[in-house]
């Protein structure tokens, strides 16, 4: 059945003029709960058939898991052949990237996502979301799918704020709460996944330009 269409609060134009200035977004509450919930699910439902499985790091044929940087699970989604849960995140993005190439002139062409769990004590060290030498990714963005999310429950994303010093510079921590979407420029943003002490579901996805080569 189709869920019941959930237009995010916050105007793309405005997550826009945030990806100019100062280059990143957060945007709690960006798609409605049944949206969350169903995607949640999802997720929950996935892991248990075991379809995600351990990330990895690098691309092509240097793409390998290396547990000591990354230690989350993941399961790419089709865009061909999306739940409506995930039809809803998908065309809520479109606006967005119609925004983002009508306001920034990006030129972002197409998304690409994966669901991803971070089990208790996962991480993911400090890492640009460009691949070296490879500059189709352009915005990260990644949408929290945690009910009832605590600080004791840790697993903040650490988002270093200036892009001369990278992760000698400040930082801002956000909490991964439910419905929370956070934007910045893939190329220029150093972060990470701090440990959490539960379980900590995501759905992060990428804006890329045309020039994209596969996965």
């Amino acid at each position: 059945m189709p869920l019941p269409d959930e237009p995010a609060p916050t105007a793309p134009d405005e997550i826009a003029g945030a990806l100019a200035d100062p280059g990143y977004a957060v945007v709690p509450g960006f798609l409605g709960e049944a949206t969350g919930l169903a995607l949640l699910e999802e997720i929950r439902a996935s892991r248990e058939r075991g379809d995600l499985h351990e990330a990895a790091v690098g691309r092509g044929g240097e793409k390998q898991v290396r547990s000591e940087i990354r230690s989350d699970h993941v399961l790419w989604l089709d865009p061909a052949d999306l739940s409506p849960a995930q039809s809803c995140y998908w065309e809520a993005l479109a606006a967005v990237r119609a925004s983002l190439n009508r306001e920034l002139f990006l030129g972002l062409f197409d998304l690409e996502a994966h669901l991803a769990c971070y089990p208790p004590g996962a991480f993911y060290k400090a890492h640009l979301d460009c691949h070296r030498g490879v500059s189709a990714r352009t915005v990260s963005a990644i949408l929290y799918l945690n009910r009832d999310w605590t600080p004791e429950d840790g697993g903040l994303l650490r988002l270093y704020t200036d892009r001369e010093a990278g992760t000698a510079g400040p930082f801002v921590d956000i909490a991964p709460e439910f419905g929370k979407l956070v934007l910045f420029l893939s190329a220029d943003f150093w972060h990470e996944v701090l440990p959490a002490n539960r379980e900590r579901f995501s759905l992060t996805g990428w804006f890329r330009k045309r020039d994209a080569s596969p996965i």
